[in-house]
């Protein structure tokens, strides 16, 4: 968890070349897209887009792609793509366990790409159920370390919410809770006045494989490839990756 979190982090502060932007924008739009159609156009009553609105502001997605996003997904405007969510389960160098999930309008492609993109990176698309087992759907909030923000702070906001740990990942507090409790968990920190980056439904690794140097920098290449894919939207594996290994990593 820790591993994953912390190369989540690194990455995050790492500079975004224009090709991995446009990458980024075109997923986040879906997920507004998707959302809308799911729960309707009204942030205010569909936590899910509202939290999907967030994250691409905090990420400069240009207001007008959000806005014709949620257009589209609640039918008000013509052109909204038939996105179906599908997952997939994989292997890694060193035994990583990696799921992945897609939204796509084309199942064919997006398999064909996910298996690409795991084959050429010393991966391996595995049988359903034979991966997921090792992962929980958590809800899980990023909270930005701003103005002397302090763990026992966020704690206190968030503990009668449901949340189950608040783990520190440098940069940023990391709220783990039920995805049940995500709503809740989102109201509480509002409600403190405390900013968050995101929050959402993620799988949490309940066993992590630790990795050094050499197949840290593999399962990292492996992950890069996968983000790649168009129809990829989240990539999820259950490395645990030290301060040292990641700063050699990071050199």
């Amino acid at each position: 968890m820790s591993g994953h979190s912390k190369w989540a982090t690194t990455k995050h502060k790492k500079a975004v070349i224009d090709a991995k932007r446009g990458k980024l924008f075109a997923r986040l739009i879906k997920n507004v897209e998707v959302a809308a159609r799911i729960g309707g156009g009204d942030p205010a009553g569909n936590p899910t887009l509202f939290d999907a609105i967030q994250k691409a502001k905090k990420n400069s997605v240009p207001n007008d792609n959000i806005d014709r996003a949620v257009k589209r997904g609640s039918g008000q405007e013509a052109g909204g793509a038939d996105y179906q969510t599908v997952n997939y389960e994989g292997y890694g160098p060193s035994g990583v366990a990696i799921l992945i999930e897609c939204l796509t309008d084309n199942r064919n492609r997006a398999a064909t790409e996910v298996r690409v993109a795991l084959t050429r990176n010393g991966g391996s698309l595995a049988d359903a159920g034979s991966v997921s087992y090792l992962f929980n759907r958590k809800g899980v909030a990023i909270v930005p370390k701003a103005g002397g923000l302090t763990e026992d702070d966020v704690l206190g906001a968030v503990l009668d919410a449901g949340a189950e740990e608040v783990n520190d990942l440098g940069e940023a507090f990391e709220v783990v809770s039920e995805a049940g409790d995500l709503v809740a968990i989102r109201n509480a920190l509002q409600s403190a006045s405390v900013e968050y980056e995101s929050a959402e439904s993620s799988f949490v690794p309940s066993v992590t494989v630790p990795l050094d140097e050499d197949g840290a920098r593999k399962v990292f290449k492996l992950i890069d490839a996968l983000e790649d894919c168009d129809d990829v939207q989240n990539v999820y594996a259950n490395f645990d990756v030290s301060d040292e290994v990641m700063a050699a990593v990071d050199a």
